[in-house]
Order: structure tokens, then sequence, then C-alpha cells
């Protein structure tokens, strides 16, 4: 099953006083890379959930949110902390001062934008035991993850339809070229032949087989038969990569540069208009589902 690097996955829940919103979403990436957005003043919470992040998944840029906050009739209301709001306005002020000073106009920030900047409200929390709240998130978070794979797999789904059908247009256009390069043979041993005859017949003190082998080397150089037969190869494991449940995404990677790789050589060999013609349009396609194989996991 492919697997893309491409999702997002929405979730609320409610714990120990608190209420959360969850907030996750990816898009590629060479390797896994984690950017946690969390309430600082939960103790634990970001190392636990990183670690359980990592062993989730495998590649891909992934950011997470969440936003907790005392559910209505909690027993201890948020507080205010006093010194570091004064410091955000101080902070607010100055860059107001500045942008004035450039002829910037900025838009003014809300009460509640203040309030949700770090440590205004946060501090005060960080007084009681966060230990029950951090539990409670981290046992939410399997059924966001369970959210997240579902849309994941569902973009794979698709991803896997899309590459697909360019690994058989991959195969269709390998099946042309190795139908051009066996006519191409054909006719380029009788124009060697033909042309063998003509230097015998015009060439004094002329060594036939000392030519022979020099048309037999330069017909070698521009046989094409290896190269068919490798694409025809990775056009299979592609397939097989498509089929495999594991993460394939580093394999299909290395497995598009083999197949441009091959594609080139063709292109250099070819020696014939038509078989150029298919020879760039191979390259197309191939270049077309590189893009695509960077989204897989």
């Amino acid at each position: 099953m492919t697997v893309s690097m491409t999702g997002f996955a929405a979730r609320r829940g409610t714990g120990a006083g608190y209420g959360w919103l969850w907030d996750i979403r990816s898009v590629n990436g060479k390797g896994l890379d984690l950017r946690l957005r969390v309430p600082d003043w939960i103790d634990g919470l970001e190392v636990a959930l990183r670690a359980e992040l990592q062993k989730a998944l495998g590649r891909g840029n992934v950011s997470l949110t969440l936003k907790a906050t005392r559910e209505a009739g909690g027993t201890e209301p948020a507080r205010l902390n006093r010194e570091v709001l004064a410091g955000v306005l101080r902070a607010l002020h100055e860059v107001e001062v500045t942008a004035m000073a450039a002829g910037v106009t900025l838009a003014q920030p809300t009460g509640a934008d203040v309030l949700a900047m770090r440590g205004v409200l946060d501090a005060a929390a960080a007084e009681e035991d966060t230990t029950p709240l951090r539990t409670a998130i981290l046992a939410d978070l399997p059924a966001l993850l369970d959210d997240f794979h579902a849309m994941r797999a569902a973009e794979g789904a698709a991803l896997a339809g899309v590459i697909g059908a360019q690994v058989d247009a991959i195969a269709a256009l390998v099946a042309e070229a190795a139908r051009l390069a066996e006519a191409r043979r054909n006719k380029a041993a009788e124009g060697l032949r033909a042309a063998l005859k003509r230097l015998a017949e015009v060439a004094e003190g002329f060594d036939e087989t000392r030519v022979a082998q020099e048309l037999a080397l330069l017909a070698v150089k521009q046989d094409v038969t290896e190269e068919m037969d490798r694409l025809g190869a990775h056009v299979a494991a592609a397939r097989a990569l498509l089929a495999d449940a594991a993460p394939v995404g580093r394999k299909f990677d290395f497995l598009m540069q083999e197949f441009l790789r091959e594609a080139n050589t063709l292109l250099s060999k070819a020696q014939d208009i038509e078989l150029t013609r298919v020879g760039l349009d191979l390259k197309t396609v191939i270049d077309q589902m590189r893009e695509q194989v960077q989204n897989v996991e």
C-alpha cells in the first residue's frame, strides 16, 4: 500500500478538567522533521509526543499544534502573569514605535491575541500538577494519528493510481523503443554490408577484415539491448514497490535515478529519429513520475 507524506487531521478532546484541540499536518520531506507547538506548562508533554510521533511516522515534514484550555466551571481559572504581560506590552509598544518610524502601519493586536502569547496565562497553570492532563492528552493521541494515517493512506491510494498509470506509459514506450531498435539494427546491418561491399570495389589494398571489425565495434556501441532489458527490469521493480506494504519512498527515489540514467543512455545511442522521439517521450514521463514519487513515504 502506497502512503503519501501529505496529510491532515484535527480533533477535539477533553479530560482532567481541560479541553484541547489537535491539529496535525504534513508535507513531503527527505526525512522525518517534527515541529511541535504545544503548551510548555504541561510537564513532559512535548518530549512524550515527539517520541510517539517518531514511532508512528517514517518520513515527512510534520507540524503538530495543541491548544489546551481549562473547561468552564473548572476549580482554578487561569491567572495572569502580570510580569510577563508587562514585558509583552513593552515589546508590542517598541514594535509599534519602530514601525511608525519606518512608515509602516500595523494592525492593533486584540486582547485575545495578547492572552494567547506564551506565558501570559500559562505560567500560572504551571503551578498545578499537570500529570493527569498530560496522561489524558497522550491517551487521545492514537485517535488523532488514526485519522491522520487514514488521510495519508487515502492520498497514497490516489498517488499510487497516478504512478501506476505512469509506469504503464513507461512500459509501453520501452516496448516501442525495443521494436524500433530491432528495426534499426536490421537496417543498420544491411547498410554496413552495403558499405563494406562498396569499399571493397573501389579501395586498393582494402583490408576487409579490419574494416569489418571496426564496423562491428560501431554496431556494438549503438546497440541498446542492455538498456531495454534494464528499463524492463525497472518497470517490474516499480510495480513491486507499488504493491509493497512497507514505506518505499527512498527506494522509489533511487529507482527514478536508474530510470533516468537508462533513458539518457538510450538517447545517446539512438542515431534514429523515431527512436530519439520515443526516448524523449520516455524522459518526459520519467520526470513526471519522479515528481509524484517525491510524495511517497
